[in-house]
Formats: C-alpha cells, sequence, structure tokens
C-alpha cells in the first residue's frame, strides 16, 4: 500500500529571485542596498508582504 501523501507530493520549485534586502548584523534589521531599512519601503512591502531573513530562529529560541 502507497501512502497517499505520495500521489500528491510535488518537490518545490526554485524561482530565480533576486532579493532586493540583505540582513544587517549590526543594526539586526534587513536593509535595502542603499542603506535604508527594508521594512520602511511602502513599495517594497506591497510588492513583497514582509521581509524575512533567519537570524530571529537562530537567535531566539522562542520564535
Amino acid at each position: 500500500m502507497q501512502p497517499f501523501a505520495l500521489n500528491y507530493a510535488r518537490p518545490a520549485v526554485e524561482l530565480e529571485v533576486t532579493i532586493p534586502y540583505a540582513y544587517d548584523s549590526g543594526l539586526q534589521l534587513n536593509v535595502l542596498l542603499d542603506g535604508r531599512i527594508a521594512a520602511c519601503d511602502h513599495g517594497l512591502m506591497r510588492e513583497l508582504g514582509t521581509t524575512t531573513s533567519t537570524a530571529g530562529s537562530k537567535t531566539h529560541f522562542d520564535d
């Protein structure tokens, strides 16, 4: 008997995307290439909905 999920599970499709921000460990925030805080860019927030990084999961146990 084959598990149900194996009939429908598919590998995630990897998209080629350029992320317009990077994590700044000094500020502990995502910043744009020009140094502005990414969360303050309203156009970016409308387009992406959020900015994410792995910093929280590496530094806090309650995330």
